[in-house]
């Protein structure tokens, strides 16, 4: 039986599964199916690249990053809440 069972979800009847390459599909964690710390840029602890855009500017890859999906993901997000909370906060008070 495993514990903590608030950390980890997997869903294998998504067409998606895994969305990631994995090497170990029977603990790719689904939980995070869109991560929470892409706002974060990079300062979300992830293994991301920049991919350039014509234009100059540049979109975040996070297709080899298997963080939120590890083991370990769910306690990494959660570490980065504050920083998400200060993200928000600070985009609210822009708003007003």
């Amino acid at each position: 039986m495993r514990k903590n069972n608030f950390a980890f979800f997997q869903n294998r009847d998504c067409e998606y599964f895994p969305c990631h390459k994995t090497n170990d599909p029977e603990n790719f964690n689904c939980l995070f199916c869109y991560c929470p710390l892409y706002a974060l840029a990079d300062q979300c602890g992830g293994n991301f690249t920049y991919i350039e855009q014509p234009d100059g500017t540049a979109i975040k890859d996070c297709s080899n990053c298997m963080v939120p999906h590890s083991k370990g993901g769910y306690m990494h997000v959660m570490t980065k809440y504050p920083q998400l909370a200060q993200l928000a906060n600070k985009r609210t008070n822009q708003d007003d």
